[in-house]
């Protein structure tokens, strides 16, 4: 006899979901969170336990934004068989690193994201920017953990350089290696909440997950002393139980991160900014050295920091490149299209 490993509350199957069912759905079809994805091969779990699933035939064809990723609920059939897929409550992606622009998705239905820092050379106000930006377009709640705090004899300064990223942000300093941490973030790791650790590698994500999951389930890795840069210690998405009844995905440390093409979740992050820029006296004020400039006032007047301009404007730009080359490929596409269809109507319109 199989027993039920976790609920499908226990598994994070709340409302949101529950409310997409229809009523024979509620009886006869089983929901499948995603745990993790090797290719074509989904690993899920349902209230009886774990399963391996092939992804079907016709979903290979769909865009990647719309096939299975790691968090993900699936309602499968009486034969195990995969009907669809559930809308998300949060969807994180980044673009490809370097010069690409493919979607590469990371995870869904976070409930938060912990931005991972520490407190030596790693902590980096512009990079921090780019995470959050990446969590307020995803819909997921962000949250930085500074780590290493041991290193400081007090990191109130890097805190509060934290704290003034975003309106609201909430950011906490702690030894990954010490208990103290499980109690630190305790509030975000209730029963059915699914969280995030992403930062550089390095910075102790590993060690920290260890310490909320009681056993020594990641590998980790030595920090370089001179550069304190990492090693990759965790090379997949996987999602993992902690002991409160959270479940934590764990992704791999990220040297490069592209975000979305996108304003949502830039004016979320930079509101500051985005409020004086209403106030500039020219719509298309590129804030460098434009007449009545609010913005670059602000930055004279010492009520914004130079830095952080220069990053939203730096963001600003490589999310006009990527809209800008989505485009250029749709028009590519259809010209395609066009000529593809004309050649059929040459080939086969007379008889």
């Amino acid at each position: 006899m199989t027993h039920a490993l976790f609920s499908t509350s226990q598994m994070g199957f709340g409302p949101f979901f529950q409310q997409q069912l229809s009523l024979d759905e509620f009886d006869a079809a089983t929901p499948a969170r995603v745990t993790a994805r090797d290719g074509l091969i989904l690993q899920l779990i349902t209230p009886s336990g774990f399963q391996r699933l092939t992804l079907p035939g016709g979903w290979r064809a769909l865009p990647v934004d719309e096939q299975p990723v790691v968090g993900d609920w699936l309602l499968l059939d009486a034969a195990g068989v995969a009907q669809r897929l559930l809308e998300r409550s949060s969807f994180l992606a980044r673009r490809a690193a370097g010069h690409g622009h493919h979607l590469q998705p990371m995870a869904a239905n976070l409930s938060t994201l912990f931005i991972v820092t520490s407190c030596n050379q790693d902590f980096n106000p512009s990079r921090l920017e780019r995470y959050l930006t990446l969590a307020q377009e995803g819909g997921a709640a962000p949250v930085i953990v500074l780590t290493k705090a041991d290193l400081l004899e007090n990191p109130a300064d890097l805190l509060r350089q934290a704290q003034r990223l975003a309106p609201g942000l909430i950011a906490l300093a702690l030894d990954a290696r010490q208990t103290e941490a499980r109690t630190l973030l305790a509030p975000w790791l209730g029963e059915g909440e699914t969280v995030a650790f992403v930062g550089s590698s390095g910075v102790g994500k590993s060690t920290l997950i260890n310490t909320l999951r009681g056993e020594a389930a990641q590998a980790t890795g030595a920090i370089r002393e001179d550069d304190a840069h990492g090693r990759h210690t965790t090379t997949s998405r996987q999602l993992l139980p902690l002991e409160g009844g959270a479940w934590l995905l764990d992704t791999p440390g990220m040297r490069e991160l592209r975000v979305e093409a996108s304003d949502a979740g830039l004016e979320a992050v930079f509101a500051d900014v985005a409020a004086l820029a209403e106030r500039c006296r020219f719509r298309d004020c590129g804030h460098q050295q434009d007449d009545g400039c609010a913005v670059r006032a602000a930055v004279d007047d010492g009520e914004i920091d130079v830095r952080r301009l220069e990053n939203f404007l730096k963001l600003q730009r490589e999310q006009g490149y990527l809209r800008e080359s989505a485009h250029e490929s749709r028009d590519r596409q259809r010209k395609f299209s066009k000529m593809v269809n004309s050649a059929k109507v040459t080939k086969f319109g007379r008889r």
